[in-house]
């Protein structure tokens, strides 16, 4: 007998079936599918023996029906639909992502941003600092335009003893290459490096595109904390989480300022950032429990959460020279 013509039990063994069930018996109901529940429930205690013997002949109807399905080679309910998707695949693809790719569906495409973290050790926690402070500002003006610094924080809350640097590169993709390369030339560019090298434990950086429904701020003096949420989505869920962010940052910009939101294109791949602007921590909170009374927030939460693997939420202040302070 080939290996298709097995049945499902055999082909995947008795367990991963029996964990079937049980992941579609332990997901979390919605809302309205609750309330679908409460109704049929009152409908069927209220009715009468005749309307029970009809459901009954209804279930055995069904059954009989299910018998049918199976030895037509119809597919049997659940169980069968993840052993369907296993063998040949969950069907087409959503219409954006056949045309184009998502981050050109849904960046603002005007500019790149290289998003960098330094981990410090903090023995040089000082001398980093003043190197940075000397040297970011000298490249920004060296660059005619093309190379800005959205923003240099370091963390009060968080990853301690990191600084987060966000660099918007004009002209795309194209601009960054261009401005990589005249780095590279660059000897006081190189010197920074060999300096900066030995004061880190670690650094890294990922390309991303900001989201094309939330602009980056331009400079400004905000004053106050800021706020890093940083967000590894599963694969495959971008599209739907920006679909509903999209209609959350209405309701949360009622209260605090956004500045800004991107999503890794290159480096680590999945990740999500949100920055936002507060005066201090009271009013962090206070905001964030407004929000819960409008309409749409709650939806956003309960429609993303299912969609992280993991999240974290780092408090920042800005360095002296930070265009965003």
């Amino acid at each position: 007998m080939s290996v298709l013509a097995r049945s499902p039990a055999r082909l995947f063994g008795a367990a991963p079936l029996r964990n079937a069930y049980r992941f579609h018996a332990q997901q979390p109901a919605s809302p309205a599918q609750l309330r679908v529940f409460s109704s049929n429930k009152s409908h069927s205690s209220s009715s009468d023996p005749s309307q029970t013997q009809a459901s009954a002949q209804s279930v055995q109807t069904s059954t009989d029906s299910d018998r049918d399905s199976s030895s037509s080679g119809k597919p049997l309910g659940k169980v069968s639909g993840i052993v369907n998707s296993i063998l040949h695949g969950s069907g087409s693809l959503p219409k954006v992502q056949s045309q184009e790719s998502w981050g050109a569906s849904l960046s603002r495409g005007k500019y790149v941003h290289e998003l960098q973290k330094h981990r410090i050790r903090p023995e040089r926690f000082d001398d980093y600092v003043q190197l940075v402070s000397e040297v970011f500002p000298r490249l920004v003006k060296e660059s005619n335009n093309k190379l800005r610094l959205t923003g240099s924080w370091l963390t009060e809350i968080g990853e301690l003893d990191t600084a987060v640097h966000i660099w918007e590169f004009d002209g795309g993709y194209l601009g960054h290459t261009q401005e990589m390369n005249r780095l590279r030339k660059d000897p006081g560019y190189q010197k920074f490096l060999k300096d900066l090298r030995p004061m880190l434990l670690s650094r890294d950086n990922q390309i991303c595109l900001e989201f094309a429904f939330w602009k980056s701020r331009p400079p400004v003096d905000l004053g106050g904390i800021y706020e890093m949420r940083t967000y590894l989505l599963k694969p495959g869920n971008l599209l739907e989480w920006e679909t509903n962010w999209r209609r959350g940052l209405e309701c949360r910009r009622q209260f605090c300022e956004p500045v800004g939101a991107w999503f890794s294109q290159l480096g680590k791949l999945n990740y999500v950032h949100h920055m936002w602007n507060y005066p201090d921590l009271e009013t962090r909170k206070k905001t964030r429990e407004q929000a819960w009374k409008v309409d749409g927030w709650a939806e956003t939460v309960y429609n993303t959460v299912r969609l992280i693997d993991s999240m974290e939420a780092n408090i920042l202040l800005p360095m002296d020279f930070s265009s965003l302070k």
